[in-house]
């Protein structure tokens, strides 16, 4: 996996840095694990926009992926290492023993024709789906569960990882990719390793019309706006507009907006880093 520089043929080159896609080795995707994507562009039933930037974009096909590994003891080959639209890192197809096929995030340093299993008695090696309870401490993990049974919410994207810490009863502590330190339930699974395609952070698209293939429409700064539009918008010349806050005027920098009662702050230990 790495990044190629582009040379500047054209002026949407001059800056691009584009992904090799060298540890892709398959393009079409599994047909059974593929469903397609409705857009709606940003309108609501009667057609009118309620978001607003939203609208174009390439076509997409879903990928369905299994963030649960509930298939427990039974080990899996993985067939090919794909590129997903809908997500920054890649996925990994899976045949299992029985027969079935299933995608999974694509950890780093899991190679075509590695076996893989899930479940208590797993191995501690990369790509391995293991209950909190079961893993080392100082172990990098990702598709993390917050709920058991849930799936994996926590450390999907590309490069994430979190850290198992310590063990405090029936709850683990784990660091997480933003900083932040929280208790989970050790009957919560885990995959080892950290997610693949790092190198998505180092991406430069070059050009405006990439965004629109992403579906996304220009977006205008709300200095520039009417005051009826925006509270930083109005004001003769270009004017500062007031303090930076969005539209609906909550304040844009340093301004906390997690609610101070909510249920999970009894299981954080440490606030993510400012």
């Amino acid at each position: 996996m790495g990044v190629r520089k582009l040379k500047p043929t054209t002026p949407g080159q001059r800056h691009k840095i584009a992904s090799d896609y060298k540890e892709i080795t398959k393009s079409t995707p599994e047909k059974s694990l593929v469903t397609t994507k409705t857009r709606s562009g940003g309108r609501n039933n009667t057609g009118k926009m309620t978001m607003r930037y939203l609208g174009g974009g390439h076509k997409k096909k879903y990928r369905i992926v299994d963030f649960k590994r509930e298939k427990f003891g039974i080990p899996a080959t993985v067939k090919s290492i794909e590129y997903d639209p809908n997500r920054s890192a890649r996925i990994a197809l899976l045949f299992y023993a029985d027969g079935e096929k299933r995608y999974i995030i694509h950890p780093e340093g899991l190679k075509v024709g590695d076996v893989i299993k899930s479940g208590k008695g797993s191995e501690v090696e990369v790509g391995n789906a293991l209950f909190l309870s079961d893993i080392p401490l100082g172990t990098v993990i990702h598709n993390i569960e917050l709920k058991p049974n849930k799936g994996a919410s926590i450390a999907r994207g590309a490069g994430c990882y979190a850290q198992l810490q310590a063990r405090d009863g029936k709850y683990a502590i784990v660091k997480m990719p933003s900083g932040e330190t929280r208790m989970i339930l050790v009957t919560c699974l885990a995959t080892i390793g950290a997610v693949s395609n790092a190198e998505h952070m180092l991406l430069v698209s070059g050009k405006a019309g990439r965004s629109r293939w992403k579906g996304r429409r220009p977006r205008v700064r709300g200095v520039v706006m009417n005051p009826v539009d925006h509270p930083m918008g109005g004001g003769e010349g270009k004017s500062s507009g007031g303090h930076p806050r969005s539209r609906n005027g909550i304040p844009a920098k340093g301004y906390k907006t997690r609610s101070a009662k909510k249920y999970s702050s009894k299981y954080i230990i440490e606030k993510r880093k400012k």
